[in-house]
Formats: structure tokens, C-alpha cells, sequence
């Protein structure tokens, strides 16, 4: 008998416990394990950091009135009534590129053993949760493994081991922790638009001698990108790598989250089959410039006052900000890139004109041939 599937099953995010890539600090003082976290941080400060604590304090009254404090140069000091919960937190750290967890409150996905004698009894306590050490610390030179470490993990000596002091051997290490996490792109080349101005279907269109859809494929696919085809569910096209709007009625955005839904673990470069005058240097200077710890890559005019949604690389990060922005009631892609933390490439005007009537497609058909 077939098991009911109360639920649609959909692709899940590749999350650790709490966040996309986190690591939980343990085995000494949550006062070193804080200052430790303070000076990795100054070294990787490419990157867009947190650091999730459990409050020290003994006695503490539930707010009446949460408090929202913002300074004019971006900070903003919180105080709200909330409980950890994973996905609440999985929320709230999706824009992150790494977490580091006291260890001491919290169990992380990954883990950083911090070796002092004094805390053999702590250490003891948390073994279960030391299941995916990825170094070690000692506080001393002289500190020694816990005989109970090495029974259950005999090959924990074999585990690199820095001292306290070595800062910037322990951000590296971290730092790798956090490129081996960056997501991997994949093209998405928009073609399910109803092309009302143009009459005719703009994926269709020759500027090159064959359907444009086919050469913005292909111009994805000699960047070594698998890529992908987004189509409305009427649209009849016979490819293999396509993905169907699932969020009708919403044009770009909605093919921009479909694609997200398929896969919410790559970034997508998208490409919209209206923009013939992007190049292969181009899409190669957009990759060359990504920043993954950005919600997005993306190009803008360098006579334009906003970015180009449709010629833009979107990281994971991006797809629950589309989602809130869905909620509020706004489907525009240009709109979330705006007001986000964006990396901009500018180039010329011209590599990024649209062409969306019938007057625009001859007279940039007649500028390609010549």
C-alpha cells in the first residue's frame, strides 16, 4: 500500500541545525570561547558573520514592549521576547555565510573542540554532541586529551590542533569551512514570458541565425553551467532541462522562485532570451565578480540608475528575501535587488539593451548582421 503523503514533498535547503553552515565552540569559559569569536571575525570580515549565545544573566522579566534601536550608520541593537526554535533561526540566519554557536548552550552541525583541563567535567557532560569535530584548540601546550575523548574517538589525535594563540591558522581553517559550503551555479535562461509587445514569442526570435532561447543556453552551457530552461506550463517545448512556473502569474519573479523551489541550493544565473547583445564576456565577467556572501551579483548600466534583475547571479540567500518581499505583496525582482545587500558590476549601456518590439527586433537584427 502506498504511504499518503500528507504534505507536498519539496526540495529542502541544505541547512545545518540552525543555520546554512555553522560550527559550535565548546570545552572552555563561554568568555574565551566569545573573545575567540571576536578576533576570528576581525580576520574574516569578508564575510557576513553571527555569533548565537545564550544570555548569562539569572533573572530576566519578559518584555512588554519589544524594542527595535537603530543607529544612522546601519547597527541596530534588538530586544525581543523569542525562544530557539531551529527553523525560526534557520530564518533568521539565512543570510549569514557562517554561525558560530556556544557550544557550551547549543549543539552545532560541526564542532571546535576547545581543549583546558579545567573543563574536563563540562567536556564530559557534551560528549554526545562532539559528533563532527572539525579541529582542535588547546589552551596550553601541555593540555591533554580526556582519556574518555580517545576512547570514544581514537582518531581524535589525528585531528589538526592549533594553540590559542594561533588566530590566523584558526581563521583559515574556518574560512575554508566556509568556501566548501559556497553553492554551486546553474543557469536559467527566461523564457516563459507571453511577450505581449513583441506579438511573438521573444525566445523564438533570430538575431543569430537560430532561436534565441537556444543561443542564451548556450551561452551558459560554454561557461560550464548546467542550465536550465523556465517555461509556463502551456508552453510547449521539447527540452530536457526545463523547469514549469510553479508561481503563476508572476513573470520573472515567480520563474526566478520556481527555479529556487526545483533547487534551493545553487545560485541561479539568469538570463532573459530579450537581452541579445549580452556576450560571452560578459556572463564571464559576471562570474568572475560573483560574490556569494551578497544576496546577489548582478549588472547594472553604467548610465542606468538600477540594476538588471534579468542578467543577474542570485545566490540561495535571495530566495527567502523574494519571499518576504511576495508576501508583502510585491513580485519585482529589481525591487528585492535594490534594497539588498547586492554586489554591482557596471558595464555599457548597450550590451544590455532589451529588445521587446517588433521595431527593436529589426533594427537590432540589422545592427548583428552588420
Amino acid at each position: 500500500m502506498t504511504k499518503h503523503q500528507k504534505h507536498t514533498k519539496l526540495e529542502l535547503r541544505n541547512n545545518d541545525n540552525f543555520a546554512p553552515n555553522e560550527i559550535a565552540i565548546l570545552g572552555t569559559k563561554c568568555a574565551f570561547i566569545s573573545n575567540l569569536v571576536a578576533q576570528v571575525s576581525q580576520k574574516l570580515s569578508d564575510y557576513k558573520l553571527a555569533y548565537f549565545d545564550a544570555s548569562h544573566s539569572k533573572d530576566i522579566e519578559k518584555n512588554t514592549l519589544e524594542m527595535f534601536t537603530f543607529h544612522h550608520r546601519g547597527t541596530a541593537e534588538i530586544l525581543i521576547n523569542s525562544e530557539v526554535n531551529k527553523f525560526n533561526q534557520r530564518i533568521q540566519f539565512s543570510q549569514y555565510d557562517f554561525v558560530f554557536i556556544n557550544g557550551n548552550h547549543y549543539q552545532g552541525a560541526k564542532q571546535i573542540l576547545i581543549l583546558d583541563q579545567q573543563k574536563e567535567a563540562s567536556v564530559l557532560k557534551r560528549l554526545n554532541q562532539l559528533n563532527n569535530i572539525q579541529f582542535i584548540i588547546k589552551l596550553e601546550e601541555e593540555s591533554n586529551y580526556f582519556d574518555f575523548l580517545e576512547e570514544k574517538y581514537p582518531q581524535i589525535k589525528n585531528l589538526l590542533c592549533y594553540h590559542i594563540s594561533e588566530v590566523e591558522k584558526i581563521s583559515k581553517h574556518i574560512e575554508n569551512l566556509i568556501q566548501e559550503k559556497i553553492a554551486p551555479i546553474q543557469g536559467l535562461v527566461l523564457a516563459g514570458g507571453k511577450s505581449l509587445r513583441m506579438g511573438t514569442d521573444k525566445g523564438t526570435l533570430q538575431f543569430y541565425g537560430k532561436n534565441q532561447r537556444e543561443v542564451a543556453i548556450e551561452l551558459l552551457e560554454q561557461n560550464h553551467l548546467k542550465t536550465f530552461l523556465s517555461v509556463r506550463e502551456e508552453q510547449e517545448v521539447a527540452i530536457e532541462n526545463k523547469i514549469t512556473d510553479k508561481f503563476i502569474g508572476l513573470g520573472p519573479f515567480g520563474a526566478i522562485c520556481s527555479a529556487f523551489q526545483k533547487n534551493p541550493n545553487v545560485a541561479w544565473l539568469v538570463l532573459a532570451t530579450d537581452l541579445p547583445f549580452v556576450t560571452n564576456s560578459v556572463i564571464q565577467l559576471l562570474l568572475k565578480n560573483r560574490n556569494p556572501s551578497k544576496a546577489a551579483t548582478t549588472i547594472k548600466g553604467k548610465n542606468k540608475e538600477f540594476p538588471e534583475p534579468l542578467i543577474t547571479i542570485w545566490e540561495p540567500k535571495s530566495y527567502p528575501l523574494m519571499l518576504n518581499y511576495l508576501a508583502q505583496g510585491y513580485s519585482c525582482p529589481r525591487k528585492v535587488l535594490i534594497n539588498s545587500e547586492v554586489e554591482i558590476i557596471e558595464i555599457d549601456d548597450e550590451l544590455i539593451r532589451n529588445i521587446n518590439t517588433p521595431e527593436e527586433f529589426k533594427a537590432a537584427q540589422k545592427e548583428i548582421n552588420e
